[in-house]
């Protein structure tokens, strides 16, 4: 029976390029885990979309003497090419400034409002006295009070990972200009976290037994050691969406607020586009449904405290206030399967530095499977990783090169070259031929179930592991040296070894899209593993913008073993994957920091 699932994806702030530590840390995994969910046939939404308000995009702005939706249309286009190169099969990857967005923002406000979870308070907020104006938290930096790192934000520190009290910042100084920022009273509305508590810590440790023990030891251990506490969800800013209250117009709703809610104006806005405005109720509404969010360590907070406690709030009054008739409960998340840092040859990533690798500069010059696979080797799950350009060069080479394409290469060449294209006729199978595609076949059970929970990396070298057997079988059988006094045993080998690539086709899709398509059309077989990225022109009363949208029609994959033929016609093979020079690990390292 399928599964509704809804893979939610961090969404990129509006201001900056996007680097490998990004892909790896949410983009990616959110694709392959996606992926695989097509391939067994369920109902996959992946959904995300460019951050549109933070303070980040505000502050470049000024620096560039611009406008924030300026800057944010910029980058944005920018993460539309790189998706479509890399493969990343958004259903839909929009923006936080549209209409929908704003109203369902506005909805989620009122619910909360109205069942009692938010209240209005007076607070201290730094003000600048060189700008005449209250500044946004991401505007002051200073010493976090936690953990001593001198360049935390004001609202969290990087270095800890802990939300923090902007007020007890020490030594604050002001982003824009360097001068020291006083604190000043105005007036918020805060999200009352406290009264939420005891149903977040609930619903933690419901999910204790499988989510990433990072990612319960974080949340979890920060309820039991500060507890939480009411936050704003308002802000002293224009560029935002508005806070839906009678005469504060001044303000906005707080960016890390409405940010979250972009899952489900993003979910919402993909049913109305294609003609069916209920249909995110299935992942939204219908309790069987499974909701993954994937993200970076440094936003577990927001996601496996704060909106819970905002789905758990708004409840059933957002169908209410939303117009949908419907008083039913949200979905709260399944899993939130964060990952934790990528760093750049044993250096942490810096994008003002330019000590980063970055995504669409990388394809210009290499394949994206080549990317998607050295990424999902290295892929931060459990601790922090290292890009390393001679690791590269060598997992490319040695591994995805050497194991996976030599074997397709020289089996399908073989063939083709002594068979002529056709799929040569086995006979009766050998015990070893058995043993080796039943242990291939074996592969859908063990590289499903670490794709299930999450385990990519595990999954990859599973696959990978598969490939190595069916270079050690072609050791033992040797056609090549078979076929010059036995064609009929040369080809019952030979046969072995197509249908396991073809199955192993299907167990790297997720992780290979691109050069699996090819061994799919070199295998004889017609149509697309998946379906086809596209974008589209939209524009409302708030803005316009591009969305990345995916059109599932004429996906022909499947998560099952092969089904390859005897006697089949399958077409000349190319190489899948180009082997690098060594040359290319100084050459890289030489653009580093420039």
């Amino acid at each position: 029976m399928s599964e509704s699932i809804l893979v939610a994806v961090a969404w990129p702030y509006g201001n900056s390029e996007i680097h490998v530590g990004n892909l790896v840390g949410s983009y990616l995994p959110a694709d392959i885990f996606a992926r695989y969910h097509r391939l067994k046939g369920n109902h996959v939404l992946m959904v995300s979309g460019t951050d549109s308000h933070g303070t980040p995009i505000t502050v470049r702005a000024e620096a560039e003497k611009s406008e924030p939706i300026v800057v944010y249309q910029r980058f944005h286009q920018g993460f539309l090419e790189l998706f479509q190169k890399m493969g990343l099969t958004y259903d839909l990857f929009t923006s936080t400034h549209t209409e929908n967005h704003f109203r369902v923002s506005q909805a989620m406000f009122k619910a909360l409002l109205e069942n009692g979870f938010m209240y209005k308070e007076t607070q201290k907020q730094w003000y600048s006295p060189a700008q005449e104006r209250f500044l946004p938290d991401r505007y002051v930096e200073g010493t976090c009070y936690i953990c001593g790192y001198q360049n935390a934000r004001s609202d969290q520190c990087d270095q800890c990972g802990h939300l923090l009290d902007p007020t007890k910042l020490i030594e604050p100084r002001t982003k824009i200009d360097g001068s020291t920022p006083e604190l000043r009273e105005t007036e918020h509305f805060f999200l009352d976290l406290g009264t939420l508590q005891g149903d977040i810590a609930d619903f933690l440790k419901a999910r204790e037994s499988y989510w990433r023990p990072n990612v319960v030891r974080q949340s979890l251990g920060q309820i039991q050691t500060e507890g939480l506490r009411g936050r704003p969800i308002t802000r002293d800013l224009k560029w935002g969406v508005p806070v839906p209250v009678a005469g504060w117009d001044e303000k906005c709703l707080y960016v890390w607020f409405e940010a979250v809610i972009g899952y489900l104006s993003a979910s919402i806005e993909w049913s109305k586009i294609h003609g069916d405005p209920e249909a995110w109720r299935k992942w939204w509404k219908d309790q069987d449904a499974k909701t993954l969010y994937f993200i970076g360590k440094d936003n577990i907070p927001f996601h496996a405290i704060i909106w819970p406690a905002e789905l758990a709030g708004a409840g059933g009054t957002f169908d209410i206030i939303f117009n949908e008739g419907k008083k039913e409960a949200f979905v709260l998340p399944y899993d939130v399967p964060a990952n934790e840092f990528l760093n750049l040859e044993g250096k942490k990533i810096s994008g003002s530095r330019n000590w980063a690798v970055w995504g669409l500069d990388f394809l210009t010059r290499y394949d994206p499977d080549s990317l998607r696979y050295y990424l999902t080797s290295i892929m931060p799950e459990t601790r922090d990783a290292d890009w390393d350009w001679e690791e590269f060069y060598h997992r490319n080479n040695d591994e995805l090169v050497a194991t996976w394409g030599n074997l397709v290469n020289r089996v399908l060449s073989f063939a083709y070259k002594h068979w002529e294209g056709v799929v040569p006729d086995p006979g009766e199978l050998t015990d070893e031929d058995k043993k080796l595609l039943s242990e291939v076949e074996k592969g859908f059970k063990i590289v499903g179930d670490k794709l299930e929970a999450v385990r990519l990396r595990a999954a990859l070298d599973e696959a990978m592991r598969l490939a190595s057997e069916v270079n050690k079988y072609l050791d033992t059988s040797a056609p090549w040296k078979v076929i010059k006094e036995d064609k009929t045993a040369a080809g019952r080998s030979i046969f072995v070894a197509m249908k396991a690539i073809d199955s192993l086709k299907i167990l790297f899709a997720p992780f290979l899209p691109y050069t699996c398509q090819k061994l799919h059309n070199y295998l004889g077989f017609k149509g697309q593993l998946f379906g086809k990225q596209y974008t589209e022109y939209f524009k409302d009363t708030v803005g316009e913008h591009n969305a990345l949208l995916y059109d599932p029609a004429g996906a022909m994959g499947e998560w099952k073993k092969s089904d390859l033929q005897p006697e089949q016609l399958f077409n000349k093979p190319e190489p899948l994957f180009i082997k690098l020079d060594i040359s290319i690990v100084e050459e890289e390292r030489s653009r580093l920091g420039k």
